[in-house]
């Protein structure tokens, strides 16, 4: 298996943390981030107000966000143009726990395809559909509700370009985008527990979200809870 680490070279502090991932994963390589806010302001990405897909996305895409979707196109490309059956992609603050790692890459190693796309989240909060396999304590299963954030997946070439062709144009960030399988004809899986841990805070903080103005809270809060209530209401089913 091969593992693509999205990292930026500029972002010194998180280098030692990748130096450790080149060490563990397996036939790791680093993947240069993409500096989104360059990127917008030479007119090198279209770019529209969340309205291309439906439900409508509520919130303006930032550069940090545009910079984080076409790191992982850059990563899908990669599985494509190497013709990989299925690749790991790991943002570079992922840190995997020693006794729950093995489970996890024994259950990709038994189940991914070309056309898998599985999550590996930092977060515990997914609600199967269905149970496809199970490895010690890792369970693989559909979620009713794909949840959000990048830190880790596994992406078959197959499923890499499928989403290559639906996100020739950006309109969200690219975990929103993910969530939308009826959109992109992916269907998605998950990989819980898998100890899978998001060292942002430990290596200075988040390099793409930026914190929201006070002023117009309410607005933002009521129309976050309009978007989940859409996604919500397009479950994925087995």
């Amino acid at each position: 298996m091969h593992s693509l680490i999205i990292h930026m070279s500029s972002a010194t502090a998180r280098r030692p943390n990748v130096d450790h991932l080149l060490g563990v994963l397996p036939g790791a390589e680093v993947v240069e981030a993409v500096r989104g806010a360059d990127v917008v302001q030479a007119g090198r990405v279209d770019v529209r107000p969340g309205d291309l897909h439906h439900p409508r996305y509520p919130f303006p895409i930032g550069g940090g966000e545009v910079g984080c979707f076409l790191s992982h196109r850059a990563c899908w490309a990669r599985i494509v143009e190497a013709d990989w059956p299925y690749a790991l992609i790991v943002e570079d603050d992922f840190h995997p726990d020693a006794q729950l790692w093995p489970d996890v890459l024994g259950l990709v190693e038994t189940n991914a395809t070309a056309d898998s796309y599985i999550r590996l989240p930092a977060k515990n909060r997914e609600r199967p559909a269905h149970v496809a396999a199970t490895k010690g304590a890792a369970q693989l299963f559909l979620p009713r509700r794909i949840g959000l954030q990048t830190v880790a997946q596994v992406v078959g070439r197959n499923a890499a370009q499928r989403l290559l062709e639906a996100s020739e144009v950006l309109d969200r960030p690219v975990d929103t985008f993910l969530q939308m399988h009826w959109v992109t004809g992916q269907p998605v899986h998950t990989i819980l527990p898998n100890g899978v841990q998001e060292l942002t805070g430990e290596l200075g903080g988040s390099t793409i979200q930026k914190k929201a103005p006070k002023q117009g809270r309410l607005l933002r809060e009521w129309n976050r809870a309009w978007y989940r209530t859409q996604v919500a209401l397009r479950p994925q089913r087995p």
